[in-house]
C-alpha cells in the first residue's frame, strides 16, 4: 500500500502542488521564526558575555545615601570617597565609574540620529594607561577637556563628523558645540539598537546628569585569583542600601534572561500568525485530499475489490499525506532558514545593528518545523482518508463521485449550529463583562469561527442564491452556470470560502478596532488641545530643561505658553499627581471644563483638582488643604476650582511659581504653545530658532500630534496586515486549487457546453465568475464575523477610552470585498485558461 501511495503522489504531482505550497509557507514561517530568534538570542547573549567579560562586580545606585548635616538628601550616586574605598578593597584591580543620560547628535540634515530613547551620553573613564576598557578608538582619543566629546563609529559616519571638527550635542538643555576628539567602536546595546553614544569628559558628564563628583554606576575589575563573591560582599557594606551589587556573571546572566524575555514576545507573535496560516492551510489540504479521493473512486473501489481492507485504503491515503507533508516540510524548512537570514539583514537596513554570530539551527527548530508540517498534513487528510475507507466496492464502481449522505449533512449542520450559538453567547457575555470579559470573548470567538466554518456549506446556497439573479442578468448563460457550479458541491465551496473567511475575520476585526481607537484618540486630541504646538523631547523618554521653557516664552509671536510639569504632592496626607502649569495661559492651551470655581485662582495660593478626585476625597471649592512638596516643606492652599477629568493633565493643577522653588530637578514632558497667526511655517521656524535648532526637541503642530497618537495604531495595523498576508496567500491557493480540481472533474461537461455553442470566452467567464462568487462569499462571512468580534472587543475597552464609539470602516470593508473579488479573478486565470483550451471531442469522451 505504501508503494501504491507513492505512485499515486507521483501520478498527481500537479494536483498536490497547492497543498505542498500551503504547508511549505506555514513551515517556512515557523522554522524562520525559531531560527531567527535563536540566532538573535545567541548573538546578543555572546555580546552580553563579552561586554562583562572583565567585570568582576557591578554597582548600580538607585537611591540617595544618608541625609547631609543640613537635613537635605544628596542625589543618588557614588561619591569619590566610596569609590576610593571600593578601589582599596583587597583583590580589586580597578574601578570604572559611569554616569549617563540623554545626548543627541544631528545628521547633516539637522535630524536626530536615532530615535530618542537610544541616544545616550556617558563619561570617558580612562584607566592608568589612559584608555577606557569599554571602548576601542579607531581614530583620535577620548575627551580629556571640557570642550571635547567622542562619538561611536556609526554615529560619526551617519553625521559625517571628522576628528577635530565641531559637533553640536543636545541634552535636555540648550544645544552646545564641542570638538570631536575621537571615534570609537562599542558593543553598547543602545548603539546596536540604532542609537548613538557620546562620551564626555567626566566632570562635564557629572554636571549634565547628576552632580559634580558623583557617579551612578561602577564596574570593578578583580586581580588574578581574587574572589568575585568576596569582593561583592565587601562592596555591599560600603554603598547605599538601595544599591544593586552584582557579579559580572550575574549581570551577564540577567541580561541574557532579559534578552530572551524580549525575544519571546516577538517569537510568540510570529508563531501565532504562523499558526493562523497553518489553520487556514488545513482547509486547503483537506479540500485537496477530499477531491482526490472523489476523483479516484473507481481506483479505490478496485483496490477494495481485489482484497484491500478499509484500514489499508485509509493507510494508503494517509501515506500520501505523509509523503506530501515530508516534502513540503523539507522545502519549507530551507525557505525558513532563508527567511531568518533575510529578517536579520532587514534589521540592519532599518538601523538596528545585529551583533555578528553564526546562524543557529537547533534541533528544536528542525523538530518543530517537520513536526508541524507533517502533523498538520496528516490531520487535514484524516477525514478524507476515513471517507475513502468507507467506500463500498460495488457502490463505488457504479458512481464516479462519492455523494455525501443526508444524514452526514444534517449531523454536520447540527454540530455547526450548536458551536456557533455557544460561541455567540460567549462573545455577548464577554462583551457585557467589560474589561474582565476578554478571555470569554476569545473562547467565544474560537467556537464561533469553528461553528461558522462547519456551517459554511449550508450558508453557501441561500447567500449565493441572492446574487444568482444578478449573475443571470449581467452575464447570461455564463453567469447562470457559474452560480450553479458554486453551489453544486457545497462542501468544496465551503472549504474554499472558509480559508478566506478566517483571514477576513481577523483583518476586519483588527481594522475595525484600530480605526475606532484611532478615531477616539483623534477626537480626544482635537477636543482637548487648543494649543498650536506641543514641544517635547524626541523619543519622549526625557523631560525638557527649564531653559527650554524660558526660551519658548521669549520666542517672537508667542501668545501663550505653559509647561505640563510633572509634580508629586502629598495633599492632606495622600500622594497626588499634579501638573505644574502657567495660570492664565493653560486655559488658552487646553480645554479644561470647569465644574466649580475658577481656574484664574491658580495665580494665587490655590490649586485645582478634577471632579473625580474631589468627590473621592470629600473636597469642595473653598476648602483649605495641607500640601507637602518634594522637599518636605508644607503649605496651606485653597481649592480654587474643580474641573472635568482630562487625559492631558494630572488630577491636580498647581502654578509652576508655587511648585518650582521646591523641586531642584523638575520633569517637564511637554510644553504647549499658542502663537499669533496660529500654526504656520514661519511660527514653527521661530520656535525652532528659539530652542537653538535643537535636533533632540520636537515641535509638533496639531496634525503632528494627531499623527503621533494615531500613527502607532496605523503602524501596528500595517504589521498585522503584512503578517496576515501569508494566510490570505494560502487562501488564494485554495481558490486556485478548487477551481483547477473543478475543471478537471467537469471536463466532459465543459466539452458538452462547447459542443452546443458556449465559446471559449464565455467558458473563461464562467470559471472566473465562479471564483469571484466563492471568494466574495467567504469575504462576506469574514467581514460579518470580524465586525461582530470588533464590537465585543470594543466593549471591553470602552471605559478606559473617553469618547469611545464603534466606527465601522466602510471604505476599508469595501476595499476588502473588492480585493476578494480580485483574488477570485486572479485565482481563476490558470483554471479558466485550461478549461477554455479543452478539446471538446476529447473532453466528451473523458470518463
Amino acid at each position: 500500500m505504501f508503494r501504491t501511495a507513492l505512485r499515486t503522489v507521483l501520478a498527481h504531482k500537479a494536483r498536490l502542488l497547492m497543498t505542498v505550497l500551503a504547508v511549505m509557507l506555514g513551515v517556512a514561517f515557523v522554522s524562520g521564526t525559531l531560527v531567527f530568534t535563536d540566532t538573535l538570542g545567541n548573538a546578543f547573549n555572546k555580546q552580553s558575555a563579552k561586554s562583562y567579560k572583565d567585570v568582576a562586580v557591578s554597582v548600580t545606585t538607585y537611591a540617595s545615601g544618608d541625609k547631609a548635616p543640613d537635613g537635605t538628601e544628596p542625589p543618588a550616586g557614588l561619591s569619590p570617597e566610596i569609590l576610593d574605598k571600593i578601589g582599596a578593597i583587597d583583590g580589586v584591580a580597578s574601578v570604572t565609574p559611569r554616569v549617563d543620560g540623554f545626548a543627541g547628535v544631528a545628521d547633516p540634515d539637522g535630524k536626530l540620529i536615532g530615535n530618542g530613547w537610544s541616544n545616550t551620553g556617558t563619561n570617558f573613564a580612562p584607566g592608568e594607561n589612559g584608555k577606557d576598557p569599554a571602548y576601542d578608538f579607531s581614530e583620535g582619543t577620548g575627551p580629556t577637556e571640557a570642550g571635547q566629546v567622542a562619538l561611536d563609529k556609526d554615529t560619526a559616519s551617519r553625521g559625517e563628523y571628522k576628528v577635530g571638527g565641531p559637533v553640536r550635542v543636545a541634552t535636555n538643555g540648550p544645544v552646545k558645540e564641542y570638538t570631536l576628539s575621537g571615534i570609537f567602536t562599542t558593543e553598547d546595546g543602545a548603539v546596536n539598537a540604532g542609537g548613538s553614544l557620546v562620551l564626555f569628559e567626566p566632570s562635564v558628564a557629572q554636571k549634565l546628569y547628576l552632580k559634580p563628583g558623583y557617579f551612578q554606576t561602577a564596574n570593578v575589575t578583580a586581580a588574578p585569583g581574587a574572589s568575585d563573591t568576596k569582593i561583592r560582599g565587601e562592596i555591599e557594606s560600603l554603598v547605599p542600601d538601595d544599591s544593586e551589587v552584582q557579579t559580572g556573571k550575574q549581570l551577564a546572566d540577567q541580561q541574557a534572561a532579559d534578552i530572551e524575555r524580549e525575544l519571546s514576545g516577538i517569537n510568540q507573535m510570529l508563531l501565532a500568525f504562523a499558526a493562523i496560516a497553518l489553520f487556514v492551510g488545513i482547509f486547503l489540504i483537506s479540500n485537496t485530499f477530499t477531491m482526490l479521493v472523489a476523483q479516484r473512486t473507481k481506483e479505490l473501489a478496485l483496490l477494495r475489490a481485489v482484497g484491500a481492507s478499509r484500514r489499508q485504503v485509509k493507510r494508503s491515503v494517509m501515506a500520501e499525506a505523509l509523503i506530501v507533508g515530508l516534502v513540503a516540510s523539507t522545502i519549507g524548512f530551507v525557505l525558513g532558514v532563508g527567511l531568518a537570514v533575510g529578517l536579520r539583514s532587514a534589521m540592519g537596513q532599518f538601523g538596528a545593528k545585529v551583533p555578528a554570530g553564526p546562524l543557529m539551527i537547533t534541533p528544536v527548530a528542525v523538530a518543530a518545523a517537520f513536526g508541524v508540517g507533517v502533523v498538520i498534513t496528516l490531520i487535514a487528510a484524516w477525514l478524507p482518508a476515513r471517507r475513502a475507507a468507507k467506500i463500498p466496492p460495488v457502490a463505488a464502481m457504479s458512481s464516479v463521485h462519492a455523494v455525501a449522505t443526508m444524514k452526514s449533512l444534517v449531523l454536520r449542520n447540527s454540530i455547526g449550529a450548536v458551536l456557533t450559538l455557544i460561541g455567540a453567547a460567549g462573545i455577548i457575555a464577554g462583551a457585557g463583562m467589560g474589561k474582565d470579559g476578554k478571555f470569554i470573548i476569545g473562547a467565544g470567538a474560537f467556537f464561533s469561527l469553528v461553528g461558522i466554518i462547519v456551517l459554511i456549506p449550508l450558508l453557501s446556497r441561500p447567500i449565493i442564491a441572492l446574487v444568482q439573479p444578478l449573475l443571470n442578468r449581467l452575464y447570461g448563460v455564463a453567469g447562470k452556470l457559474a452560480g450553479q457550479n458554486a453551489v453544486r458541491n457545497p462542501r468544496r465551496t465551503g472549504a474554499t470560502a472558509s480559508a478566506l473567511a478566517i483571514g477576513l475575520t481577523l483583518v476586519t476585526g483588527l481594522t475595525t478596532v484600530g480605526v475606532t481607537l484611532g478615531t477616539a484618540i483623534d477626537k480626544m486630541t482635537t477636543d482637548n488641545i487648543k494649543a498650536d504646538y506641543m514641544v517635547t523631547m524626541a523619543g519622549g523618554g526625557d523631560g525638557l530643561d527649564e531653559s527650554a521653557v524660558k526660551a519658548l516664552e521669549k520666542a517672537p509671536g508667542v501668545s501663550a505658553v505653559s509647561p505640563q510639569r510633572a509634580s508629586y504632592l502629598v495633599i492632606n496626607g495622600k500622594d497626588t499627581s499634579a501638573s505644574g502649569v502657567t495660570p492664565g495661559d493653560i486655559q488658552q492651551l487646553l480645554t479644561l471644563k470647569t465644574k466649580t470655581g475658577s481656574l484664574d485662582s491658580l495665580s494665587g495660593d490655590a490649586i485645582a483638582v478634577d471632579s473625580d478626585t474631589a468627590k473621592s476625597r470629600g473636597w469642595k471649592t473653598g476648602d483649605t488643604v495641607k500640601v507637602t512638596y518634594a522637599d518636605d516643606k508644607t503649605a496651606r492652599l485653597k481649592i480654587g476650582a474643580t474641573y472635568e477629568p482630562n487625559e492631558f493633565v494630572s488630577p491636580a493643577l498647581i502654578s509652576t511659581d508655587l511648585v518650582a522653588p521646591h523641586e531642584e530637578n523638575s520633569f517637564t514632558p511637554e510644553v504647549y504653545v499658542s502663537m499669533d497667526g496660529g500654526a504656520t511655517e514661519t511660527n514653527e521656524l521661530a520656535l525652532v530658532d528659539a530652542l537653538g535648532d535643537n535636533p533632540a526637541i520636537s515641535v509638533a503642530d496639531q496634525q503632528d500630534i494627531r499623527n503621533q497618537f494615531g500613527g502607532m495604531i496605523n503602524t501596528a495595523l500595517n504589521i498585522m496586515y503584512g503578517l496576515l498576508g501569508m494566510a490570505l496567500i494560502i487562501a488564494v491557493l485554495g481558490v486556485v486549487n478548487t477551481l483547477a480540481m473543478s475543471v478537471f472533474e467537469r471536463q466532459q461537461e465543459i466539452g458538452m457546453l462547447r459542443a452546443i455553442g458556449l465559446d471559449r470566452r464565455r467558458v473563461k467567464r464562467m470559471i472566473r465568475l465562479e471564483a469571484v462568487v466563492i471568494s466574495v462569499f467567504g469575504a462576506l462571512v469574514g467581514v460579518g464575523l470580524g465586525t461582530f468580534l470588533a464590537w465585543a472587543i470594543g466593549e471591553t475597552i470602552r471605559d478606559s477610552i473617553p469618547g469611545y464609539v464603534l466606527v465601522l470602516p466602510w471604505e476599508r470593508i469595501g476595499i476588502f470585498l473588492v480585493l476578494a473579488g480580485l483574488v477570485g479573478v486572479l485565482a481563476a486565470l490558470w483554471p479558466a485558461r485550461s478549461a477554455a483550451k479543452l478539446n471538446m471531442l476529447t473532453a466528451i469522451k473523458t470518463e
